[in-house]
């Protein structure tokens, strides 16, 4: 049963009930209040990944169960880009709108997470990301989004409906980093030490023809600010990885969603569909030479990353699109939408690395902070530093 008196122009939420989850008294995290992707199994709950299409249950989220022992209240189910294969918000419920901009999108797929946080409506929300699923619409919505190390030990994937278990990844989207590192430290138990920017090694990946003018001013803009801190710059260049990223991805989506696509329309969007038939038509061969790019690129991560403390990069090549908009218009050209953004936040969920998605100085455009593997807890101390 959904709340009546809760208003939701946006279409944010996928399922609210009368009254939240409770979370334990007295925990770290007692008196924040959170919303939950609707790719989480919450027990009593639905779990319907904004799709008309039937979806496997996870089981329950053990992260969930932990929030709550944690102190922290969850509040409802946000919805998403239909069963996460998207990057603007759109799916099988009509589609979440942009906090402010109702003619724009919020991002996606963890849309409505991120649309909850920015309209105040939860101090911080549980989305996914497989390919920028929290850093695009943290980006586009003026919020903050946190992409962990793949694997890290506390942000499990399990109780979770998949996308790509190789690129899978949970975090937190909040209004500040604050609230994250107050996540962060609830989770693991260990504080997140404030650190300083002077003497930090910054690789700045800014590939000017992927991004229209005003993120090229942003992102400078940013960078300058770094350095003014006390960092030192260079820039970087890193390929596209889109075909290392889509083939593993798409094939592992339809081996997910196998028993619907026995159905001929099993009631998916139409580019839901037709993306998931993409994945099963995939032979095993060119699945495989994903993967060994896929190698090679994180070969090359790996070796910025020793030359590097963190790496700079916007969050998205443009501000926020019109609903419907399916191109966007680049220093480079126009490029399909789907492209231009997953070219920018794909290399850092399929090679795992820790990222924060930060607003910049101009509205609804975010830039990426990439720490090394394993290293979170460092590059939220320096996030956090630039709120000071």
């Amino acid at each position: 049963m959904t709340s009546k008196d809760f208003p939701d122009p946006q279409r944010a939420w996928a399922y609210r009930p009368i009254s939240p989850l409770p979370g334990a008294p007295g925990g770290p995290l007692a008196g924040l209040t959170f919303s939950v992707k609707d790719l989480y199994g919450v027990p009593g709950w639905p779990l319907r990944a904004s799709t008309l299409a039937p979806v496997p249950a996870p089981g329950e989220s053990p992260l969930v169960r932990r929030l709550l022992e944690l102190g922290a209240s969850a509040v409802g189910k946000t919805h998403l880009h239909e069963i996460a294969l998207g990057i603007t918000g759109m799916n099988g419920f009509g589609g979440t709108t942009h906090p402010v901009h109702p003619d724009r999108v919020p991002g996606g797929s963890s849309s409505g997470a991120a649309v909850s946080v920015a309209l105040g409506q939860v101090d911080f929300a549980l989305g996914t990301d497989t390919g920028g699923s929290i850093r695009v619409p943290a980006a586009w919505c003026g919020v903050v989004g946190y992409k962990p190390t793949k694997g890290h030990p506390a942000w499990g994937t399990e109780g979770v409906l998949p996308l790509s278990w190789t690129c899978d990844h949970t975090g937190p989207l909040a209004q500040d980093v604050r609230t994250i590192v107050r996540v962060q430290e609830g989770l693991t138990g260990q504080t997140v030490t404030p650190q300083n920017w002077a003497g930090v090694r910054v690789g700045v990946w800014l590939p000017g023809s992927w991004v229209d003018d005003s993120v090229w001013e942003a992102v400078g803009t940013f960078a300058a600010r770094l350095e003014n801190l006390g960092a030192s710059l260079q820039p970087v260049n890193f390929p596209e990885v889109l075909d290392a990223y889509s083939p593993i991805v798409l094939s592992e989506a339809a081996r997910v969603h196998a028993e619907a696509l026995r159905e001929d329309d099993p009631g998916f969007l139409p580019f839901t569909l037709a993306s998931l038939r993409q994945g099963q038509a995939l032979g095993e061969a060119e699945v495989e030479m994903a993967f060994k790019r896929r190698a090679a690129y994180r070969a090359q991560l790996d070796n910025f990353l020793t030359q590097f403390d963190v790496l700079l990069a916007p969050a998205v090549p443009t501000p926020p699109p019109l609903i419907g908009q399916d191109e966007v218009t680049l220093r480079e050209g126009v490029t399909p939408l789907r492209r231009a953004v997953l070219r920018l936040t794909a290399p850092f969920s399929l090679l795992e690395a820790p990222t924060v998605a930060v607003p910049s100085a101009t509205p609804f455009v975010g830039v990426q902070l990439v720490g090394r593997h394993g290293e979170d807890d460092r590059l939220l101390g320096l996030a956090g530093a630039l709120e000071d």
